[in-house]
């Protein structure tokens, strides 16, 4: 079993940024990370690979969010994404953007902690495979 892809473990991160080309090429040399670029639903992704691992993704900055500064955000694996959204209201937290369906991928939310903490969850398609 892949831990990264276990419920509470940190499994994925990913960078919104406003230069897409620009940040692929601070991080492509910072780092010698490889990159692939694919079309998606919302734009062009793009992923970072050391070797033939995929490590971290990013995306341009979408419309709905414009004036967000970049940032990087992380992504926490749940076994339900939706039970993890109520159980974050419940215990002081928001949902900031609602269970989407990411094709291919699985299921994912963003929250916020009481304290103002920005976070992803997300369920994984094949997460116990």
């Amino acid at each position: 079993m892949d831990v990264f892809k276990t419920h509470g473990a940190f499994s994925w991160n990913e960078l919104l940024t406003c230069d897409p080309e620009a940040a692929r090429a601070f991080y492509t040399a910072l780092f010698g990370w490889g990159s692939k670029t694919m079309d998606m639903p919302r734009g062009e992704y793009t992923t970072f690979q050391v070797g033939e691992t995929s490590v971290a993704g990013m995306m341009k900055i979408p419309p709905d969010a414009a004036g967000m500064a970049p940032a990087w955000g992380s992504y926490i694996t749940v076994d339900d994404v939706e039970a993890t959204c109520r159980r974050a209201v419940e215990l002081g937290g928001k949902v900031l953007v609602p269970v989407t369906e990411v094709p291919s991928v699985g299921r994912m939310a963003v929250l916020q902690d009481p304290q103002g903490v920005v976070f992803s969850v997300i369920t994984y398609a094949m997460s116990n495979g």
